[in-house]
């Protein structure tokens, strides 16, 4: 309603989610807040029709406006696990009919089969998050699935310094040789639309195919009786083949090639996978330029696990040269010029910064829920990393390992996590941090130590005086020849005021009175001087004589300072004038 009283008008479009269950209830669609739709028919798990509805229903619940499912990729997950827990209940012996006949028995050999690791136990707790939102659910097993679970802990370590170099060297040349070769063909296209080529000759005809490239994404080519897609012959000739990289690859990204850029930007940035899959292509903030003439972009990232409310952070990066911050992005935008710019003209890309060409994009796609457009994606494929690793020669997807060790060896701070979650998940368990920190916590110790002996009454305590025993302006000293502070031999250089800090000092009942208004002058002199001043020359001292003071009481300390002599008020005047000092 407006303030005048009219009625809003209606969206031309649908202005909610359409209904996720049809079909006799066993299909659910699922569109996502970004647009991203998915389909999932529950007739063809292998268990009874009416578990079947039972299981669509719910899932068609979290689905729908309102549910918690705002994002495919979590629909895509659970809907997995809930195929392998029908091909599970599929192969007992006597399978349930429905959601109310599963037992404690199945639950518990279901939650017995899944493996002992983190993803073991992430699959436990989805699957009966999941089952629980049924109210049929029976009690016991409701009880069953609200028994403790032991959390496995990842046990994936941070690349050491030398793997994580080749890492990055790899991926850098992959992509440093596709970006200067989009960089020089796209030279030649625009040598050909400037007209500096003959027509008909052969850098005519390479300037018309890349021409074509940049505006259909395919060079001149032809439709045979089969079916299949062939390069015009003179093309061929003129680019040297029909082979991608004598072809589409001139103006664009290869799978693999956008895959290198994801890992620098992860080796950089130290950001989750879907994150860079998912970044939107950055933008230079409206002043830049103007002064520096260099180019900040803003990076907008999204973690979508980080919870309501925390999703969201950005990132500035400038391009000043060589190795800066902001370098890659420059080059990434280079790189991926001309496919944004057919996704534009077709008007319906997603905003996305990695985008690459797929090498057959009419045959079977390995990821069909990439978003696409024409013979481009846009983002990673799910399984980009694991391939480029086999590609390389590594045992595994480098982007999870990758970043951590960025964020815990590199950066070392949190990366699009909380301090706790950084600390808990990724330092603490990690080898190397564990290394570093030893001679951290051993010079953290040695100072402790220090410290403590600095401030730490360590003259003993005694009732009466030793034999042999020589005085000291606030102690007895037993060993005047070997001191703790000044080489052997010569005998004891420091001051009267470190007594307190010896093992080889005295203090008796007649070294009370001395030491009490000692501790009281130190206390005076605190108030009258610059309080960096004295900390530096009288707070270890004084620290050592309110350690003695708590051993022997306040009310006893407190007595024998009302003793204080002359005699001691003037060996401690002495004493804080420097009078003794050699």
């Amino acid at each position: 309603m407006s303030r005048r009283g009219r009625k809003a008008s209606l969206p031309d479009g649908p202005h909610h989610r359409p209904v996720v269950l049809a079909e006799g209830g066993l299909r659910v669609c699922h569109r996502d807040k970004r647009g991203v739709v998915r389909n999932y028919d529950f007739g063809v798990l292998p268990v009874a029709p009416a578990l079947q509805r039972s299981l669509a229903a719910t899932f068609a619940a979290r689905c729908a406006p309102g549910g918690g499912w705002d994002s495919a990729d979590t629909g895509f997950n659970t809907w997995v696990l809930v195929r392998a827990f029908a091909k599970f209940v599929s192969e007992q012996e006597n399978p349930p009919g429905d959601i109310d006949e599963i037992t404690v028995a199945l639950w518990s050999a279901w939650r017995l089969s899944r493996p002992m690791t983190n993803t073991g136990y992430r699959q436990v707790k989805a699957l009966a998050n999941f089952l629980l939102r049924d109210e049929r659910l029976p009690q016991p097993v409701r009880d069953a699935m609200a028994k403790r679970m032991t959390k496995w802990q990842a046990q994936e370590k941070a690349y050491q310094p030398q793997e994580f170099t080749e890492i990055r060297v790899t991926a850098r040349r992959m992509f440093r040789a596709a970006l200067l070769r989009i960089r020089e063909n796209t030279a030649h296209l625009d040598a050909w639309r400037a007209g500096a080529f003959e027509s008909g000759r052969r850098d005519w005809l390479v300037g018309e195919a890349l021409d074509s490239l940049a505006r259909t994404g395919h060079v001149p080519r032809y439709a045979q009786a089969s079916g299949k897609m062939v390069v015009v012959n003179r093309y061929r000739v003129a680019l040297g083949g029909a082979k991608p990289e004598m072809t589409w690859q001139r103006l664009y990204l290869s799978r693999m090639e956008v895959t290198s850029l994801a890992v620098l930007l992860v080796t950089e940035q130290g950001l989750n996978a879907t994150t860079v899959a998912e970044l939107p292509v950055p933008r230079a903030t409206p002043d830049s330029g103007e002064s520096s003439g260099f180019p900040i972009y803003r990076l907008e990232l999204e973690k979508r696990r980080r919870g309501g409310g925390r999703h969201f952070e950005t990132r500035n990066l400038t391009d000043f040269g060589a190795d800066s911050p902001g370098r890659l992005i420059t080059e990434a935008l280079e790189a991926t010029a001309h496919a944004r710019a057919f996704a534009n003209a077709v008007g319906s890309g997603p905003d996305r910064l990695l985008v690459w060409h797929e090498r057959n994009a009419s045959n079977g796609r390995v990821d069909p829920e990439t978003p696409r457009v024409g013979p481009f994606a846009f983002g990673l494929a799910k399984s980009a990393g694991t391939h480029w690793a086999i590609e390389v020669g590594l045992a595994g997807s480098p982007l999870r390992r990758t970043r951590k060790t960025v964020n815990v060896l590199h950066r070392r701070e949190p990366g699009q996590n909380s301090q706790d979650t950084h600390d808990r998940v990724y330092v603490m368990n990690e080898p190397q941090a564990q290394e570093a920190a030893v001679p951290v916590i051993a010079d953290g110790a040695t100072a402790a130590l220090e410290a403590a002996r600095r401030t730490m009454f360590r003259a003993q305590l005694t009732d009466i005086p030793e034999a042999g025993e020589q005085q000291t302006a606030t102690t007895g000293c037993t060993d005047y020849e070997n001191s703790h502070f000044t080489p052997p031999g010569a005998g004891c250089g420091a001051s009267f005021l470190l007594c307190t800090a010896c093992p080889n000092a005295r203090v008796h009942p007649g070294h009370h009175a001395r030491l009490a208004y000692l501790h009281r002058a130190l206390e005076s002199l605190r108030t009258a001087m610059d309080p960096g001043l004295w900390e530096a020359d009288w707070s270890d001292a004084h620290a050592r004589l309110e350690d003695l003071k708590g051993r022997l009481g306040t009310a006893l300390w407190q007595a024998r300072l009302a003793e204080a002599t002359a005699e001691d008020r003037e060996v401690v005047d002495h004493l804080l004038n420097g009078h003794y000092d050699l």
